[in-house]
């Protein structure tokens, strides 16, 4: 039995007893007992026979703060209308207790409403949301491609002030991704100064991971002095050097962000253990020009012979670039694709595997599904480039899960089994920090990431031997097995691998936002009113 009745009057509710404690700092990990009271760490030290009302035995586990997933797209679930989605099983598996939210431009502005409608639904996890860059230039100029006019640009900015006074932890961009990739640097800089004057964080998939564009170095050089100028933290979402001409380059990517670090900046970000990125065909493939105006004017473009001829060649070449067809699997569920790669469905159709993207493309946008019917699984990173940058100490886990890839159900647990017991690449220890309390430090959230007394108890429970993943490229949707158990806010959301049916998670709103009539609130799932303490 994973949980045993305690034998006298209890002083705490759990006692997880006789684990292997990482307590998240980047400290030697020792054996003892975690206590939990509520919803707040109250005891983590050598065991101390504490009487409480639920017993853990944790003999043989590994006990560690719940861990934290720097980048996630969690909306199939948490914005269910299916009550037991919404306890975001993928993530609970691996033993995420928070996610943030609202990555690549995507998040509301409208913070405050969308925050009381995910705590008033019950989620399983903790989230922590961004306001997008996307989201609001999308608000503001629709899908075009163009500079906004002086009223347009103060719309912006508003917006951009708005969300972060309802408590965004920071300003999200996906330039990479029209129509955000329209705009100019200095509309970055305006609206994400927004953000930095409310102590926010720049948070970004910049504009090119690649040589799509500007190029990997002038891209990460773009996103420092954004943050530079903006006078604010610069992370890099999912770090990366992607495609077959950028092979090679991370040393010049660590280089590029440890010289920007070296002269007093705060650079840091995020990465996950996978050599396929996730993408769709429209993003990966069609040039940003044709994108101008949105998905139905590409697809007039597509019909339309001179411009047509044009897209295909720009196509050709990025297909290159991704390694050819047979390294573009197809991802979106319940089509003719599914599973198979690019070139595969070139070859039954007898097409070129850029008129079978577009015949992909087409018959996504027949059935109205748009870039979301079309989705990839990209296979376009070097062993030798994701060991480095997994390496460095500002370098945190994600997932970027995202439906039809892997990574959703199981980046924490290949990270473990791969590149911690496999591969040796990194220490447990440093896996865990990395995952937890170093996370905690970059967003700066109050009370989370470290097994502390009154901090949020948050707990996972893990056995080091069996924790492991399932998913894999063809049967991405597999849960993680080897979790024990998992406390989110104290209260017990997963046991040996099942859920307990707990919507234990909230919505981790900013407090004391600088600069802002209203601070910011924790809106929570349940009844108990929550609360905030200082890190």
């Amino acid at each position: 039995m994973l949980a045993e009745p305690a034998s006298a009057a209890p002083a705490v509710d759990v006692v997880i007893r006789g684990g292997t404690i990482y307590t998240g700092a980047d400290a030697a990990p020792f054996a003892g007992d975690v206590e939990i009271g509520g919803d707040r760490i109250v005891y983590a030290g050598p065991s101390r026979h504490t009487a409480a009302a639920q017993v853990i035995d944790a003999r043989g586990q590994v006990v560690a703060p719940g861990f934290i997933d720097a980048h996630t797209h969690p909306s199939t679930y948490i914005r269910s209308h299916d009550p037991v989605a919404r306890l975001n099983l993928p993530w609970l598996a691996q033993g995420v207790s928070t996610i943030v939210t609202g990555v690549d431009g995507d998040g509301t502005p409208d913070v405050a409403t969308d925050a009381h409608a995910l705590a008033t639904s019950g989620i399983g996890t903790n989230l922590v949301p961004f306001v997008g860059f996307g989201a609001i230039r999308a608000r503001v100029l629709g899908q075009d491609a163009r500079a906004p006019t002086a009223p347009e640009l103060a719309h912006e900015r508003a917006l951009a002030a708005k969300a972060m006074c309802e408590g965004a932890y920071g300003l999200s961009t996906g330039l990479f991704y029209a129509p955000q990739s329209f705009a100019r640097t200095d509309e970055v800089i305006a609206v994400a100064r927004e953000a930095g004057s409310r102590g926010g964080l720049y948070d970004t998939h910049q504009r090119d991971e690649s040589d799509y564009t500007i190029g990997l170095i002038a891209s990460t050089q773009e996103a420092i002095e954004i943050g530079r100028q903006a006078r604010m933290p610069v992370h890099f979402a999912h770090l990366k050097a992607l495609g077959v001409d950028l092979q090679g380059q991370a040393p010049r990517l660590i280089a590029t962000i440890e010289a920007a670090r070296a002269a007093g900046q705060q650079v840091t970000a995020d990465q996950y253990p996978w050599l396929a990125s996730g993408s769709s065909v429209d993003a990966a493939l069609v040039p940003r020009w044709a994108s101008d105006g949105g998905y139905v004017k590409l697809v007039a473009r597509l019909d339309a012979l001179p411009t047509l001829a044009r897209i295909k060649q720009e196509m050709a070449e990025n297909l290159r670039r991704r390694g050819g067809a047979e390294s573009i699997l197809l991802t979106s569920e319940g089509q003719p694709w599914t599973g198979r790669t690019l070139g595969q469905m070139a070859r039954q159709w007898q097409l070129t595997p850029v008129d079978a993207a577009i015949r992909i493309l087409r018959v996504a946008n027949s059935h109205g599904t748009g870039p979301a019917g079309v989705s990839i699984a990209s296979f376009n990173m070097a062993d030798r480039d994701v060991d480095l940058l997994m390496k460095q100490p500002w370098v945190v886990t994600s997932s970027d899960g995202s439906d039809g890839h892997p990574r959703q159900y199981a980046t924490f647990p290949r990270k473990y089994q791969v590149y911690v017991r496999e591969r040796k690449i990194i220490s447990l220890r440093d896996f865990i920090h990395r995952s937890t309390g170093a996370t905690a430090d970059i967003y700066r959230l109050e009370g989370r990431g470290y097994l502390r007394p009154g901090y949020f108890a948050d707990v996972v429970v893990f056995d080091p031997v069996g924790y492991a993943p399932r998913a894999d490229y063809l049967h991405p949707r597999v849960p993680s097995v080897g979790v024990k158990a998992l406390f989110v806010n104290g209260r017990l959301a997963l046991s040996n691998g099942a859920t307990t049916g707990s919507a234990a998670g909230r919505v981790l709103l900013r407090s004391r936002v600088p600069g802002c009539p209203v601070p910011g609130h924790v809106v929570r799932s349940g009844p108990r009113p929550a609360r905030n303490i200082p890190a």
